[in-house]
Parts: C-alpha cells; sequence; structure tokens
C-alpha cells in the first residue's frame, strides 16, 4: 500500500528543518552592548609583553599603589563560620560605615537611605532604571565615562550628549545652552565631578546652572562623586551641597579608586527620595546581594576615610603635575592641566587617534618599551567627536610617568612621518 505525501507537506518539512538549522538571533540591546574602549587594546599589549616588549599602561584607571593592610587584616579578623547572603540593602555594620564616611565630608544620610551596591557601576544601573521608563532619555556631557552608555543600553534608556570642549578644559556650557538638550523625554541629567575622563572639577557657579535647570523642570540629578577627594588645586562641591533639590538627588559613590580596593566592588547609591531607594532596594532584592567579605573588609576605611585616601591623594597629585609639565615638551598637543580625579584627556597633532594608539602598542617601541593609551572616540556619543583625542590615565610613577611621555613624543614623530 503505498501513501502518498503531499507537495504542501513535503514543503512544510523542508521549510521546518531549514528552521532549525538557522541560530536564533540576539536581542537588540544585545547588538547595541559597545565593548569598552579601555580595554579593547590590552590582548595586543598583552602579546607585545611576551616578545619581550615593556608596556606602559596609561589606558585604565587602576593604581599601582599597594591596598592598605587595614583591608586584609579586616578579612583576617572575620569570626563568621558560614559565608551566607547579606541584606539585600547591605549589612547593617557596613551601611553605618557609609553614613559615617559622608558626615565625614560634611554629607548627612541616614542608614534607611543607602543602599549598598556592587560598585559604583550597580549603582549607575539602579538609578537608571528607577527613573526611567524605556526610551526615555538622561542628559550626560561628553567626553563621558565610557560605560555610561553600556549601562545605559542595559537601562534601555537614552543618553543625550552636551558636547564640552577641549578648549576650555571641559568645563560646562552657558544655562541656555544646556537647556536646548532637555526635551519631554528628559528624566535627569547625570554628572560625573570630578570627572573621568577629563579631571574637570565643576564651580559652584556651574553646578548652580545644572540644579536650578533641574529645580525647573522638575528633573532628578544624578551624580556621580567618586573622585571626591582627588580635588588638587579647588574645592570640591557636591551637588548634596544643595538642599531646594535634595528629594531630586541621587548620589553614587564608591570605595574602588579612594581607597584603591578596586576589586573589591563595594559603592553604594543614596538619596534622602524614598520612593528611589525603596526602588533600589527592590532592584537589589533581585540580585540577592553584594559580596560580604568584601562588605566588612571596607569598613575600616569608611570609618576613617582621611587615614587612608589622603597619601593618595597627595601622591596622584605628583603625577599630574609630572603629566602636565611633560605635556609642554610635546610639539602639537592640546592639554590643560586637570583638576582632579586621576585623567586627562590630550588632543594630538594627528587626525585618527584610534589608528595611533592601534599602531603604537601594535609596532612601536621606543628602547624596547611602549605604551597603551585610551582612544578618546569611545568616551563620547557624538559620531566623530574626539577623533583626534586620548585619554591618559596617570595610573604610574612618576618616572614611569615621564618614560612612558617621553615614548609618546617619539612616537608621535615616527607617525607623522609615516602616514
Amino acid at each position: 500500500m503505498s501513501i502518498e505525501v503531499s507537495e504542501e507537506i513535503m514543503n512544510s518539512k523542508v521549510s521546518m528543518k531549514n528552521k532549525s538549522d538557522i541560530i536564533p538571533e540576539i536581542s537588540k540591546r544585545a547588538k547595541l552592548m559597545q565593548a569598552s574602549p579601555l580595554r579593547k587594546l590590552a590582548a595586543i599589549a598583552e602579546e607585545r609583553k611576551k616578545k619581550g616588549i615593556k608596556v606602559y599602561h596609561l589606558n585604565i584607571g587602576q593604581p599601582d599603589l599597594e591596598t592598605d593592610s587595614a583591608v586584609f587584616e579586616a578579612i583576617k579578623n572575620i569570626q563568621q563560620k558560614t559565608i551566607a547572603y547579606a541584606p539585600s540593602n547591605g549589612l547593617v555594620p557596613t551601611l553605618t560605615a557609609w553614613k559615617n564616611y559622608f558626615k565625614n565630608v560634611g554629607i548627612d544620610f541616614e542608614e534607611n537611605e543607602l543602599i549598598v551596591t556592587s560598585g559604583g557601576s550597580e549603582a549607575i544601573i539602579f538609578a537608571m532604571c528607577s527613573i526611567c521608563d524605556t526610551d526615555e532619555e538622561i542628559l550626560v556631557f561628553e567626553p563621558f565615562y565610557t560605560n555610561y552608555n553600556g549601562f545605559a543600553t542595559i537601562a534601555n534608556v537614552k543618553l543625550r550628549a552636551i558636547p564640552l570642549s577641549i578648549a576650555n578644559g571641559f568645563h560646562l556650557p552657558a544655562k541656555d545652552e544646556i537647556e536646548k538638550y532637555i526635551t519631554p523625554k528628559t528624566r535627569g541629567i547625570l554628572i560625573n565631578n570630578p570627572t573621568n575622563p577629563t579631571g574637570t572639577i565643576y564651580s559652584r557657579e556651574e553646578l548652580e546652572r545644572v540644579v536650578s535647570l533641574v529645580k525647573k523642570y522638575n528633573l532628578f540629578l544624578m551624580s556621580d562623586e567618586v573622585y571626591r577627594e582627588f580635588a588638587f588645586d579647588g574645592e570640591f562641591i557636591s551637588v548634596m551641597s544643595f538642599p531646594e533639590i535634595s528629594h531630586q538627588t541621587i548620589l553614587i559613590d564608591s570605595c574602588s579608586k579612594r581607597f584603591n580596593v578596586c576589586g573589591a566592588r563595594i559603592g553604594v547609591i543614596a538619596s534622602h527620595n524614598k520612593d528611589v531607594i525603596q526602588t533600589a532596594f527592590k532592584f537589589g532584592m533581585a540580585r540577592l546581594s553584594v559580596a560580604t567579605i568584601e562588605q566588612l573588609a571596607v569598613i575600616p576605611l569608611l570609618n576613617s576615610p582621611q587615614k587612608f585616601t589622603k597619601p593618595i591623594v597627595e601622591e596622584f597629585r605628583k603625577r599630574r603635575d609630572v603629566v602636565y609639565e611633560g605635556l609642554k615638551s610635546i610639539p602639537g598637543v592640546t592639554f590643560y592641566k586637570p583638576e582632579g580625579a586621576f585623567y586627562i584627556v590630550i588632543g594630538l597633532p594627528i587626525k585618527d587617534s584610534e589608528h595611533f594608539s592601534r599602531w603604537l602598542i601594535e609596532k612601536f617601541e621606543y628602547e624596547n618599551e611602549t605604551a597603551l593609551l585610551a582612544p578618546a572616540q569611545g568616551f563620547y556619543a557624538t559620531q566623530g567627536k574626539g577623533a583626534n583625542e586620548v585619554r591618559l590615565a596617570f595610573m604610574l610613577n612618576v618616572e614611569d610617568m615621564k618614560r612612558s611621555l617621553n615614548i609618546i613624543r617619539f612616537a608621535l614623530d615616527e607617525y607623522k612621518k609615516k602616514f
């Protein structure tokens, strides 16, 4: 007995078979997620090292100093027999330590206005998700910390970038210029002060421009103040100094840089706005908790911050001064004196800083040494901006900083001859 199979059924089976061979596509969000411009040349640097070339890392903000022994002593003295989940908002002693830290720098928070986060990164994501719905906007000033792009992609939020200029050391534009970028979709403004990647510190008058617009348009103001202590030439002013917007302000902070514990990943989101904190708490519940050991380890640092931050800040002041003086000997570069943090954006006398940075780490050597820089395009949202700029992180000791600047000088000379 023969069975006839219709052409329609056969085609259907072929179609199903073809579909089974197709790999499903990833999400649009995944496709939009950028790779870190700080790390994408790192693999090449490792290959150069294997060939015996010394590489000076100027690309990433990882201090080369030793972490204070108080951190390791705190870990040794932990008496717990089980590493259990911490509460989703943070361990009580850690919350109290954060409260003490803020009081020490002139800011008053209660423990119930704080959520311990996995570094400042998670605090920023929590803040974005707390104030924005899908495709709503947050204003940022560019160049900005490159991972803000990634955080916004995760949160499905749009960053609307307001361009700054190297000509005035990346200080803020006039109030009416900022106001042009506010739309019906704008939910907040995100600032980083002192700033990464520029090292700029905003004055009280500059902050007043932003505060007045936040008040006028009923926006949130998110302030990333992880470099607070790194103010070399002038006074640092927190956004918490403006009580008129106290319930519109969200403070982002972290132990990482000021205490040189980048790998501990202990940050905080803080606000007098109870709805924001309660929302961040719910996000915290969804990710369960932040690492227990690290929360306990940073308590001594937070309780006596100046003891640990003062020598670190003084060391970076020396490095900043060496960088500033060293740049004067490199013909054609555009630069300014960074007021804080430990970064500077430099304009190079070339057209394509990404090509130069790749050539520098891939091909160039001077006396068996080279340097790794971060091309500045990745710190901008506007297409084409920062094409001839690089960010330099002064993470190395004074002598190594001098040596690396000398390498850049020789490299630029050779690069301009070749290209």
